[in-house]
């Protein structure tokens, strides 16, 4: 080995093709996990979306795409054996992992278009008539190989933390995977994904230069971030000494009270506070359009702050600034800090803050929507009902769009939800409350796609989130006091989806004369439940009478199948809201009972979110 080459290091930025076409790598054995949340893949995902349609004009030639605006992604570092070549990452897995789920999803979005660009080389090669993935690791193999062939992967016991993350962001991305990228203009946005994001590839020839690397770039340094240089125009716009000192105090008191909830929560506080109270602007959908308020709060809301404190904030004065930041400041940190603690703790006092945690709208704009209701000198019961009013509005509309198979991402609805921001900013809580039942009643998607709603392969993540809304409700129907909690995330044994039907197509062919038929009534919502983990397993292929027993050892949704519980509990048949909803009991499950069951689930849909909700 040539001692020059060992200390060898190239860096050259890589277009995604470039970096991934006809590569091996391995994983480094420290770094093997993949922990991205839900946050990083859906923040990815709208931030290359968003930059692509900037772009974007239909009626382009494919050949233009080379012309639109790039996206930087980062360095990656390779550690390359300089006698056998083997390539491993060092540092990066985590994008590369992200990466190669986009190109899947990607490879799936495009199979029946006539135009397909060749993207499956970017994700594993082939030799003698086997596929290896291009990124190795062999507990991955399996789910990669089910997603790259099937579109879905249902984790088993066996499978660790990486491939249940895995499996968890590639439905985020069908999630957040905006509409606006049609069939026209998928194929540009592939050459635009393989072409025109740039990465930093990093290759050291030895591994101590490889982690010397590593552990130069994960070190923060002194850059100052958005926050910091906030605060110092701020205390050079306070004049007196006094005044500014205790500004100072005040703002590292608050700031570690955000870092508390990490390192960067400074950094969202300030997007979701100005984008909520004060941002007038967005950029239009325009290809070529400027950034706006909202853009602009989000990449530098310093040097937006400095370009509207007089407009916007009408901060012109050294008192004007002192009395703002003495008095606004610290009174929006504790309700950001209080309404993120709702999101992660259930809380009765405003309880939908818990559930929008797990179904609700992307980041940008949800934090920003929980802060513009709520005014300075509000008292606590107000701003409760104000975050719990805002987050049922987030709530409602989601659920909407998903029993329709709509999407929600940043990208669908911005226009619609920096409407609302500016609609209800500042409203005292009747007129919020008015405010909101307008928007609901506004939502285009109805309670009608109940109908036709269904478990499949992408939405797992929502059927669990309705399920768990349902069970709770009906079990607090009868006077229990279980919680969506109690189903969707308990601390003890979990609960998992249970389709009603085993899967035996041959055991309904008096009904059904085609698989897919049957599969389609099988997975609709009406013909699933929610059963602890390992009850399911126990008897999932059992037929509908022998289960029915077992159904009513469980939650009160399942043991309205079974007529013994009509019979036990007389009473629940008096309830008034009961009669409206139209339970009865099913003591055979055929395509009849499951078109009565999918009705009931369309009513108890109505009674959860109903908009009388918003009474004051």
């Amino acid at each position: 080995m040539s001692k020059n080459l060992n200390h060898k290091i190239d860096a050259d930025d890589r277009s995604i093709s470039e970096i991934l076409k006809d590569q091996k790598f391995t994983i480094d054995y420290f770094q093997r996990e993949y922990r991205w949340q839900e946050k990083h893949i859906k923040l990815l995902i709208e931030d290359l979306t968003t930059t692509f349609l900037k772009s974007y004009r239909e009626g382009d030639k494919r050949s233009e795409v080379a012309n639109y605006q790039s996206y930087y992604l980062g360095p990656v570092v390779f550690s390359v054996n300089t006698e056998s070549g083997k390539k491993s990452i060092i540092d990066g897995q985590q994008r590369i992992t992200s990466i190669t789920l986009l190109l899947i999803y990607l490879n799936h979005l495009q199979k029946d278009l006539p135009q397909k660009v060749n993207i499956s080389e970017l994700i594993f090669s082939e030799k003698y008539g086997e596929k290896s993935f291009n990124m190795s690791d062999e507990a991955r193999e399996e789910c990669l190989k089910a997603l790259f062939e099937a579109g879905a992967y249902e984790p088993t016991e066996k499978d660790d933390e990486t491939v249940r993350n895995m499996v968890e962001r590639y439905e985020d991305i069908d999630a957040v995977f905006p509409e606006e990228i049609n069939e026209h203009a998928l194929p540009f946005f592939i050459d635009w994904f393989v072409e025109n994001v740039v990465i930093v590839e990093i290759i050291a020839y030895s591994d101590e230069n490889a982690y010397t690397i590593f552990e130069t770039m994960n070190d923060r340094g002194l850059n100052l971030t958005p926050t910091e240089m906030l605060k110092g125009y701020i205390l050079s716009k306070i004049t007196d000494k006094k005044q500014r000192t205790e500004i100072n105090d005040l703002w590292k008191e608050e700031i570690q009270n955000l870092h508390e909830y990490g390192e960067t929560t400074d950094q969202s506080f300030f997007q979701a506070w100005f984008r909520g109270k004060y941002a007038v602007s967005i950029r239009p959908g325009k290809a070529g359009s400027e950034n706006q308020d909202f853009e602009l709060i989000g990449s530098r809301f310093h040097n937006w702050f400095k370009d509207n404190h007089k407009s916007l904030f009408k901060l012109t004065t050294s008192d004007e600034f002192y009395t703002f930041f003495k008095n606004q400041f610290p009174f929006f940190v504790k309700w950001y800090i209080e309404s993120w603690k709702s999101q992660t703790t259930y809380n009765a006092a405003n309880p939908h803050l818990n559930y929008i945690r797990h179904w609700g709208v992307a980041e940008s704009l949800q934090e920003p929507l929980l802060l513009s209701s709520i005014n300075f000198g509000d008292d606590e019961t107000i701003i409760r009902k104000k975050l719990d009013f805002v987050a049922r509005y987030i709530e409602t509309f989601t659920v909407r769009r998903s029993v329709n198979y709509r999407k929600f991402g940043q990208t669908a609805i911005k226009y619609t939800m920096f409407n609302v921001i500016k609609l209800i900013r500042d409203n005292d809580l009747k007129t919020l409350g008015s405010n909101l039942v307008n928007e609901v009643s506004q939502i285009a998607e109805t309670w009608d796609g109940v109908w036709s709603f269904g478990l499949h392969g992408m939405n797992r993540k929502f059927v669990k989130h309705l399920l768990s809304r349902i069970s709770s409700y009906v079990d607090n129907l009868v006077g229990k006091d279980t919680t969506y909690v109690s189903y969707h995330h308990p601390y003890g044994k979990q609960f998992e989806i249970e389709h009603i039907w085993a899967n035996k197509f041959e055991e309904h062919k008096d009904e059904f004369d085609q698989k897919n038929d049957f599969q389609e009534w099988r997975n609709s919502v009406g013909a699933l439940v929610l059963l602890p983990q390992g009850t399911n397993q126990s008897f999932n292929g059992d037929k509908y009478e022998d289960k029915l027993e077992n159904y009513l050892k469980e939650n009160t949704y399942a043991q309205t199948l079974h007529p013994k519980y009509y019979t036990k509990n007389p009473n629940f048949l008096k309830s008034e809201t009961v009669q409206q909803l139209g339970f009865k009991e099913h003591s055979q499950f055929k395509k009849n009972d499951i078109g009565e069951r999918q009705i009931l689930v369309q009513r108890i849909c109505e009674k959860i979110w109903s908009e009388e909700y918003f009474n004051v």
